[in-house]
């Protein structure tokens, strides 16, 4: 696989929603995650003031967008019940989300540390979700607040902390992108349990990417990529 970067040092810039709508810029370096031998950049230095709620952002080739939701926006999974003992937007507004416990349909899921998440890789199903929010009115919202959009490169995930990035891999045909994981999914549906078996729900704009849109699912392999602050 070719690297998206050379070998040497980078300087990269991360930006964080904060608590009242406040982002700001913090200095990164790029570290090897387990995706061996390649580093990856997020490129951009943003100054962006309180009240500002739309962020872009590129790592590599690819390119990101955060908006903050409203909290009055429905669920893009209407069955999330709890977040961190809290009802979902309560969590959200606490910004008590980020590897909290949560339960769906009376089940409890215990996302995994972050320490964990910087080495975690793991080969199974994907699947795609989304395009059916593009038909509500108003917009829907992902488990960390997002808005959700079916295009953007964005995941839906378990046990991986919010936000987290991930390389994931189509092992049929090798195409791979880099997605923001800022939901929770996929979980088991009443009309086909063995949905839950699914290691990712990716947007439809990441599954045209891999290759898999028409299909719906594929065989992949997803990858932590690492990001680390500097000092």
């Amino acid at each position: 696989m070719k690297s998206l970067f050379s070998f040497a040092p980078f300087q990269a810039f991360l930006l964080f929603v904060l608590a009242g709508c406040w982002v700001i810029t913090t200095p990164y370096k790029i570290v090897k995650g387990t995706v061996k031998g390649t580093y990856y950049g997020v490129k951009g230095a943003y100054e962006i003031t309180a009240g500002t709620t739309k962020v872009v952002y590129h790592i590599g080739k690819f390119s990101y967008k955060i908006v903050k939701a409203p909290l009055e926006w429905a669920f893009v999974n209407e069955d999330i019940e709890a977040i961190d003992g809290l009802s979902p937007k309560e969590a959200i507004r606490q910004g008590r989300v980020k590897n909290a416990p949560y339960v769906v349909k009376g089940k409890t899921y215990y996302p995994m540390s972050i320490e964990k998440a910087r080495t975690y890789e793991e080969t199974g199903i994907a699947s795609w979700y989304g395009y059916e929010t593009l038909r509500t009115k108003g917009g829907r919202m992902t488990a960390n607040g997002e808005a959700f959009d079916p295009r953007q490169l964005t995941a839906a995930h378990k046990y991986l902390p919010l936000p987290t990035h991930v390389k994931v891999t189509n092992l049929e045909n090798n195409q791979w992108v880099i997605v923001r994981v800022n939901d929770r999914g996929p979980f088991p549906s009443d009309s086909n349990p063995s949905s839950g078996e699914r290691i990712i729900d990716v947007s439809e704009g990441a599954a045209k990417k891999l290759g898999f849109h028409t299909k719906g699912l594929a065989r992949v392999k997803v990858e932590a990529i690492e990001l680390k602050k500097e000092g």
